[in-house]
């Protein structure tokens, strides 16, 4: 009898062992879970503004309309509660939802694609066990007819998605192969970094080269560009990525700032270090130009013999600008300088526009007020000018008519008129043949 219960007891300190065990796997699966979570910047888009991590409701603006994030908290009446781990996984990177009905495109399952089974295991641990359920649905998405017609998605996957988990390259370091995963997969740089074609698909062939979001411009990040004229190194980027400054005067503004504060800043340094070191596969030195000389004293006479020979746009810039920029652009003790800013070597102005209007939060930091409330279209347009000619020495410039545009929220896509166009031309022509079948047959 005391040998049944030894043995009773011992299987029970096993077993016990063993849910422990399995408890503590959960843990660190779930722990995992959530920084791959924060890497692909899911509470960007599914967490909105004074709303519970994670509810959706958030609204983001798209050429064809305005698409509100859902609820993927484990809630089963709101949220994905009710989600197998192969559902979770189809969503996540085929862009197909549990009922089978298509995701739009601004869930990026395309980059999503890449991400490995480990992964996708860790951040279903996490939303079903480490995120708090909320039982309130996010509104729903209503684009105009078309683009209502989720199944038309299916068509647009079969051109456009690639479903093609991330495959290492051999002949590239370990370090290379994060990055690259990272940068290909969970944090989706190409979404916003490519250009995209008519059908609003990215166009691989000018991956990272920039691209236009409507109102900001998400620069070419491209090696060859990068070491170009504003000279970054991967120290440079890794830092960059951290705060939203950089050595040579790069300062985050609008969704990169974003992207900064809630993702790339709460990534580990080997994350950031493996993302530069993808995006620049040569090392290169730190210019001697770019490293900091401490603090800037003011210069230059705040008072011209006459200011009829001062341009409107100077003008502007020093009755708003100059008290933290300075007169020339150098910046002013902690506060950055134009001088040199990478932001004024970009193909258009509209990031120092953008900037102007709605300034620059980060969540930590110094910050930049906005003007949109006190300097109208042309304004903006001649201090904009202003700094990328005077300042930046660039040729690219910017008019009223498109700071315009940029204050509206960006320009309207062409894509829902032509797609009617397109639905009409094509009614018509099944109505003219069976015009045409009943003629023959009579």
């Amino acid at each position: 009898m005391a040998n049944y219960w030894t043995t009773l007891g011992g299987a029970g300190v096993l077993l016990f062992a063993a849910v422990q065990a399995r408890a503590v796997d959960q843990s660190e699966q779930i722990k995992r879970g959530e920084y791959l979570a924060i890497a692909g910047d899911c509470g960007a888009c599914h967490t909105d503004e004074h709303r519970a991590p994670f509810s959706g409701g958030h609204a983001i603006a798209s050429p064809l309309g305005t698409i509100f994030s859902t609820n993927i908290t484990p809630s089963k009446t709101a949220g994905i509660g009710n989600y197998s781990e192969a559902q979770f996984a189809a969503a996540l990177r085929k862009g197909v939802r549990a009922d089978g009905s298509q995701l739009y495109p601004a869930m990026p399952y395309t980059a999503y694609a890449r991400l490995t089974d480990d992964d996708v295991s860790a951040l279903y641990a996490y939303f079903m066990h480490g995120v708090q359920p909320v039982e309130t649905p996010a509104e729903k998405t209503a684009l105009p007819f078309p683009f209502n017609l989720r199944f038309s998605m299916a068509a647009w996957n079969l051109l456009f998605a690639d479903n093609r988990v991330f495959q290492p390259d051999a002949s590239q370091s370990a370090m290379w192969n994060r990055g690259a995963y990272l940068v290909q997969g969970l944090t989706h740089c190409s979404t916003c970094h490519t250009p995209r074609n008519v059908l609003m698909a990215e166009q691989p062939s000018k991956n990272l080269q920039g691209a236009s979001l409507g109102t900001w411009y998400a620069p070419d990040i491209t090696a060859t560009t990068l070491q170009g004229k504003s000279q970054w190194t991967r120290e440079m980027l890794a830092e960059y990525l951290a705060t939203g400054h950089a050595a040579n005067g790069a300062t985050a503004g609008g969704p990169m700032r974003e992207a900064i504060d809630k993702s790339f800043s709460r990534m580990t340094p080997q994350d950031r270090e493996a993302i530069a070191t993808y995006l620049l596969p040569v090392a290169t030195d730190i210019p001697a130009s770019s490293k900091s000389t401490g603090l800037t004293p003011v210069q230059g006479d705040d008072f011209p013999d006459t200011l009829a020979k001062m341009s409107e746009g100077e003008q502007v810039y020093r009755n708003n600008c100059a008290s933290c920029h300075n007169l020339s652009g150098q910046g002013l003790n902690e506060l950055p300088a134009l001088q040199d800013h990478p932001i004024l070597n970009k193909p258009n102005a509209d990031n120092v526009a953008m900037a102007i209007l709605q300034g620059v939060w980060p969540e930590h930091g110094q910050g930049m007020i906005g003007f949109a409330d006190s300097l109208n279209d042309v304004q903006v347009a001649a201090v904009t000018n202003y700094v990328m000619h005077d300042i930046g020495h660039s040729s690219v410039q910017i008019s009223p008519d498109r700071v315009s545009v940029l204050r509206a929220g960006g320009e309207t896509s062409p894509l829902l008129m032509l797609s009617r166009i397109g639905m009409g031309l094509a009614v018509a022509a099944v109505i003219l043949t069976l015009f045409c079948w009943r003629k023959r047959r009579a």
